[in-house]
């Protein structure tokens, strides 16, 4: 007999840490947990002409998930994009899919935690279930998902032509999520009667290594998306300036607790820039923004501020930091002065970082020889 689940009514399942298996490394111990992001897609997270090696070929992309496995990151996550924001560089139109991207990261990488980025509405909850569980039997109980409700409208045009209103894509995100953790979880068939999705004798095997799901993220930061985070993810990534990161923490983990009976995490993003010298790192950073591509940044943030609401009066005070850093927080100087940005991100509550890098390769070299013994020095890493 098929068991039939109606959408709102199943158990919430509470989400506390350690799992009892496949305890992927994004949940340990570190203070500052440390990732990349966006390295899978064109100029990465830097909107810019400035010159780097840095390209979008299988070959060195896994390059460079393979120095950040080496130097004990916690987190690769990929930009999932389908169409490129034009201007003069087309940034992140050139890009590989990220459900076959992480399974290729997962299996040439040993312990860091290999996310996918999808766009909810662009992958059925069927197939989206079954794609996750089989790369986390291949990453061995160390893959995730990165939920975000599909905001481009131009891009989630070539999908439907009409895209669903900005807090009801988290409401269909939610019962994306709770068929797709049904399917997960569910032992036999049964059956699913929603708003959005209905389906008989659904069934789905095998279930993942972790237990009792993937880790998932998301980094909506707007009313609907912090609501979305505190009722079914682990992480939630924001990009604040650091005064507002504490208050921000605290009411979406008060959220979490006393609305939904769950814990969850804050993280942030940004752009590192890392020089022997300060001027050398100001020069550097200020050349990404003089080559920066305007229109195409233009474009980005027109959008961002119509569909998004993640970002708020941050678009017209910012424009830089999305030339230079997809609106993450920058930090730019000596390895000294990096890691005093990461114990300043620590300190207001913030529990790690994923990194951007106008040259990932060649900059991960310096990173790993320069910063990472100053973070174990300053108590962020052991």
């Amino acid at each position: 007999m098929a068991e039939t689940m109606t959408r709102g009514r199943e158990q919430q399942i509470p989400l506390e840490h350690p799992r009892e298996t496949g305890r992927p490394s994004i949940f340990n111990d570190q203070t500052m947990k440390l990732g990349l992001f966006g390295s899978n897609c064109s100029g990465g997270l830097c909107m810019t002409d400035a010159p780097t090696t840095y390209e979008v070929t299988w070959e060195h992309t896994r390059s460079i998930a393979q120095k950040a496995d080496r130097l004990g990151m916690e987190a690769m996550v990929p930009v999932a994009r389908w169409k490129g924001f034009g201007g003069n560089v087309n940034f992140n139109g050139t890009n590989f899919e990220t459900f076959t991207w992480a399974a290729g990261i997962a299996e040439c990488t040993e312990q860091i935690t290999v996310f996918t980025t999808t766009h909810i509405p662009t992958v059925h909850p069927v197939v989206a279930a079954n794609m996750a569980v089989t790369n986390d039997h291949i990453a061995n109980g160390r893959f995730g998902m990165n939920l975000v409700m599909g905001w481009f409208t131009p891009e989630m045009g070539m999908f439907n032509p009409e895209q669903l209103e900005h807090d009801e894509r988290y409401v269909y995100g939610g019962e994306w999520l709770e068929l797709v953790e049904r399917l997960w979880t569910a032992e036999g068939e049964f059956d699913f009667d929603g708003k959005y999705f209905q389906a008989k004798a659904l069934e789905s095997e095998p279930k993942p290594i972790q237990n009792p799901r993937p880790v998932l993220i998301n980094a909506g930061n707007s009313k609907s998306g912090t609501d979305f985070s505190a009722k079914y993810v682990d992480i939630n990534f924001a990009s604040l300036d650091i005064e507002k990161m504490p208050d921000y923490t605290r009411e979406l983990k008060r959220k979490a607790r006393e609305d939904y009976q769950r814990q969850i995490s804050t993280m942030t993003y940004g752009l590192v820039v890392c020089r022997d010298t300060e001027a050398e790192a100001k020069r550097d950073h200020q050349r990404i923004i003089d080559d920066g591509d305007w229109p195409g940044a233009r474009n980005l943030m027109g959008i961002l501020g119509l569909e998004s609401q993640s970002f708020g009066d941050q678009l017209e005070r910012f424009q830089e930091r999305f030339i230079a850093g997809w609106g993450g927080m920058p930090l730019v100087g000596t390895p000294e002065q990096v890691v005093d940005g990461f114990q300043k991100i620590s300190d207001a509550g913030m529990e790690g970082t994923i990194m951007g890098f106008l040259d990932y390769n060649e900059e991960l070299d310096h990173f790993g020889e320069a910063v990472m013994p100053l973070l174990r020095e300053a108590g962020l890493r052991h």
